[in-house]
Parts: C-alpha cells; structure tokens; sequence
C-alpha cells in the first residue's frame, strides 16, 4: 500500500509542477517577468500560492525553470551548404511561432538581467554548437552565432513583442527569403540562394 500511495503522491507532484509551469510560462510571456505575478500564476494554475513556492521557492527560481527551453536546432551537417542560412531560418521561424516559452524569455530579457543572462546562455550553448560545426574557423564561431542570433532575436521581438505590421504581415516563405541569405552569410560567409 504504501508504495502506491507513494506513487500516486509522486504523480500529484509531478502534475502540480507541471500546471505551474504551464501557467507561468503564459504568464510570463503575457505579462513579461516585472509583472507577472506568484498569485496569477498560481490562480492560472488553480492552486494556492503557497504551493508554488514549495515548489519553486522564489519568482526568479520560476521563472529559470520555466525559462528552460530547447531551440530543437537542427543538424545542419547534412544539409548542403549553400542551403544551410535558409533551413536554420525556417527552422527559427517554425520555434517562435509555436512556443509560447522563448517568447516570455524574449519579454523578460528585455527588462530583467537574469532573463538576459539566460537567453545569452541559451543561445551561445546552443547556436553556438550547431556554428561550430559550420564554420571553417571554429574560433570565429561565437561571434557568427552572436550575429546569428542578432537576427533570430531581432526579428522575434520586432514581429512579437513590437508587433511591427510589415513584419507580422510577412509569411514564412518571405521571412525564409529576406533573413535566409543574412543568416546564409554569418553561418558561411557566403551568400545563399
């Protein structure tokens, strides 16, 4: 018996953590880091305050858990060369649009340093090791993914967070067609199709 209350217990902790951060990610990313508050969250996720603190500590130790985030980069070393700026972009492109996750780390990066801090570490872990397997000098890699990144986070926050009309009104297709040939040339130095 004990074992399965123990398991059943388990299960109730992992499905609380789970709605907490479900509901602070969409807090974070509507409200931005400043605003959002522990109460919202946790009456987003329909549990008393209390609990996500027991669970999280602090608002800063939530927001780095809910700020965990997988850009999901796809192999490039397959892809032929000239093609490479074009995949990473619609790649890029495909991640905004359906994850609410980098978008509230987007927001919060913009006004809290630790939110920067971790989109810093995020991009440089991981752009920057997909780079370095792109570029002949691997010394010059994280400053491509750097320049990279200017691109990937430049065009987020001006079509999401700004919601500048020309760039929210462009499709996929045209964004992989204005930002492919850029990103083309910071990954190869070479200008893409």
């Amino acid at each position: 018996m004990t074992g399965s209350t123990e398991t059943t217990k388990a299960r109730r902790s992992d499905a609380t953590r789970a709605a907490i951060l479900t509901a602070a990610r969409e807090r974070f990313a509507a409200d931005g880091y400043e605003r959002a508050t522990i109460r919202a969250i946790a009456a987003d996720a329909r549990i008393d305050p209390s609990m996500v603190m027991r669970y999280y500590g602090n608002k800063e130790k939530l927001f780095a858990a809910a700020a965990e985030f997988d850009l999901r980069l796809p192999d490039l070393t397959g892809v032929p060369r000239e093609e490479v700026g074009a995949r990473l972009t619609a790649h890029l492109v495909d991640r905004w649009e359906h994850d609410d996750t980098l978008m509230a780390l987007l927001r919060a990066a913009v006004t809290n340093q630790a939110a920067a801090e971790r989109m810093r570490q995020l991009f440089a872990a991981q752009l920057g090791t997909v780079v370095a397997v792109l570029v002949e000098d691997r010394a010059e890699a994280p400053v491509r993914a750097g320049l990279v990144a200017t691109q990937a986070l430049g065009f987020a926050l001006t079509r999401y967070v700004l919601c500048l009309p020309p760039v929210v009104a462009l499709d996929r297709a045209a964004v992989v067609a204005w930002l492919g040939p850029t990103i083309q040339r910071y990954l190869t130095g070479e200008q893409g199709e």
